[in-house]
């Protein structure tokens, strides 16, 4: 894979998240109601972000929770049988019945591990809605699924991969578009 494309660095990231927090706020009025999930593991650091700068803008800390999910990538037929995800993990210690959850993901791309996610969600629970923040859109989905909070949307071939790092886990913060 040879990088085509830097599209966003740290600042870049940290804007986006923080106009992705304080949307989270207006949509659901306040944060009472409200659990952030990460998917497991861009989407995790990314949900940990937003929950702090959640709790520097409101002055109240957010609930949390983490999904495991087998990632589905470009290149996960060339790894797997199954094209599914799998959810490995379930790490919400909160009630979910009639609360919001927003599921927090590094990368929209097919639509399949949020399916894969609400489905593990909807299964400790009822909510009272499943909301979507990503970092980045890049189209092409094969389920109806589309997300309520966008960081980026960034129009890609199929031929391309989006490539999300985060310090937490790869040292730097960027997001690059790459080829085949």
């Amino acid at each position: 894979m040879t990088e085509k494309a830097k599209i966003l660095d740290e600042q870049s990231i940290s804007r986006a998240l923080t106009r992705i927090a304080h949307e989270v706020i207006e949509r659901n009025k306040g944060i009472e109601n409200v659990i952030l999930v990460g998917i497991k593991t861009r989407g995790a650091h990314l949900a940990t972000r937003l929950a702090e700068r959640i709790e520097q803008i409101e002055r109240k800390s957010i609930k949390t929770g983490e999904l495991d999910i087998t990632l589905y990538r470009d290149d996960l037929h060339t790894k797997h049988e199954n094209k599914e995800p799998h959810v490995h993990q379930v790490d919400i210690m909160h009630d979910v019945t009639d609360r919001t959850v927003v599921l927090v993901d590094d990368v929209l791309y097919t639509g399949r591990t949020v399916r894969a996610a609400m489905d593990a969600v909807i299964d400790i629970g009822r909510p009272a809605q499943i909301q979507l923040a990503v970092l980045v859109d890049r189209g092409h989905r094969e389920l109806p699924i589309r997300p309520d909070f966008i960081g980026k949307n960034i129009p890609t071939s199929s031929d391309e991969k989006v490539v999300v790092s985060v310090r937490e886990s790869d040292a730097v913060d960027r997001v690059s578009i790459h080829t085949k």
